[in-house]
């Protein structure tokens, strides 16, 4: 059975047929919120940054939401292969010990948690991150507004409400309760903000120039999941507030990317081939369809039959973590067999990309 699916926008597979695919031809790498369902792109993430793009002369864009901001920072480390397989073994074996007593963690103690693996993860190496001299990075965080300002035992459940019922009438109107706001690399060797590699006429955005001094509240900020850990307050450099996970605004970071003539190609390592938009919107089925925003997208995706044979039929999901409870290693087991399963779809894809098929990718 295959693994690996391909799928393309109209633009990107005209491209495919014209021109084939080099590392040149990149221009941006978009990397979904989604938790342990990111741990199955590890062997592939290897591939492209570990190799295939390892000498490409051009900037490529780095766009990252929850995990995928950790994925892309990760890739911008000294040597990514070592880094990618570091990020891999300590997801996969994270573990909170329940203090005596208590029945679950609160939101404070797993964002402290969190906190502390970031810095021994990242602690003395985010200059690579920021100086890497092709790829730039962008954190994606969502910046709470009116009631989602501020955290608070009733504040927050009563914001997510007004945010659900506003998404639901319309996307746009979300961003009368959440504002994307984007963290930005410098752009070497000039050294001021790189550009966002997107339009943002879809919804409220800023973007903050990304250093040393907000790097980690950055990152931590993109990965925490309402509910399951504390929003960041008042990040260095950006406006006062409440800031969640990236995925609230931006799931699987649907964007209108801007093509470049000279690297046209937004190469997509995702879980699936619907891209959408936001947290909010996974219950509007009609939100996953695709659009001509992503024209120049190229997915890279498990076939749906290839993840039903893994471990439970499905991906790593944080359900897991319910379903194992303090049983660490009943789920490592689990999670490090699907992760080497999908070894698979890095081989397909290596093979494909060293003659790449159009007659192999589907539309989008």
């Amino acid at each position: 059975m295959r693994a690996l699916r391909l799928y393309a926008g109209p633009l990107a597979l005209q491209h495919l047929r014209d021109h084939g695919l080099r590392p040149d031809h990149v221009g941006v790498i978009p990397a979904a919120a989604g938790g342990p369902k990111g741990l199955i792109l590890g062997p592939i993430d290897r591939l492209l940054f570990g190799h295939w793009l390892r000498d490409a002369p051009q900037t490529i864009h780095l766009i990252g939401a929850s995990i995928g901001a950790w994925r892309m920072g990760t890739a911008c480390l000294r040597d990514p292969v070592a880094a990618l397989e570091r990020l891999e073994h300590d997801y996969i074996h994270q573990h909170f010990e329940l203090p005596p007593g208590q029945r679950r963690l609160t939101a404070q103690q797993v964002s402290e948690a969190f906190s502390a693996n970031l810095q021994a993860f990242y602690g003395g190496r985010v200059d690579e991150v920021l100086q890497h001299p092709r790829w730039r990075l962008h954190i994606v965080t969502s910046r709470g507004l009116r009631l989602l300002a501020r955290d608070g035992r009733w504040r927050t459940p009563l914001g997510y409400m007004g945010a659900f019922a506003a998404n639901a009438l319309h996307r746009r109107a979300l961003g009368g309760w959440m504002e994307r706001v984007v963290f930005s690399a410098p752009d070497a060797p000039l050294g001021g903000v790189s550009a966002l590699p997107f339009g943002t006429q879809d919804l409220r955005t800023r973007q903050i120039p990304l250093g040393p001094g907000n790097f980690m509240p950055a990152m931590q900020a993109s990965c925490s999941i309402p509910f399951v850990l504390r929003p960041v307050a008042d990040i260095p450099g950006a406006p006062q507030g409440t800031y969640w996970d990236g995925g609230i605004t931006d799931y699987h970071l649907h964007l209108r990317y801007h093509a470049r003539p000279e690297a046209p190609i937004v190469l997509y390592p995702h879980f699936q081939k619907a891209v959408v938009p936001g947290w909010l919107d996974k219950a509007w089925k009609r939100r996953h369809r695709s659009s001509d925003a992503l024209d120049h997208m190229l997915v890279l995706a498990p076939d749906p039959a290839w993840v039903r044979t893994l471990p439970n039929g499905k991906l790593p999901d944080r359900t897991d973590f319910q379903r194992y409870g303090q049983d660490l290693g009943a789920r490592v087991a689990v999670w490090q067999a699907a992760v080497k399963a999908a070894q698979q779809l890095a081989d397909e894809l290596g093979e494909w990309l060293a003659r790449p098929d159009p007659s192999r990718v589907e539309a989008l």
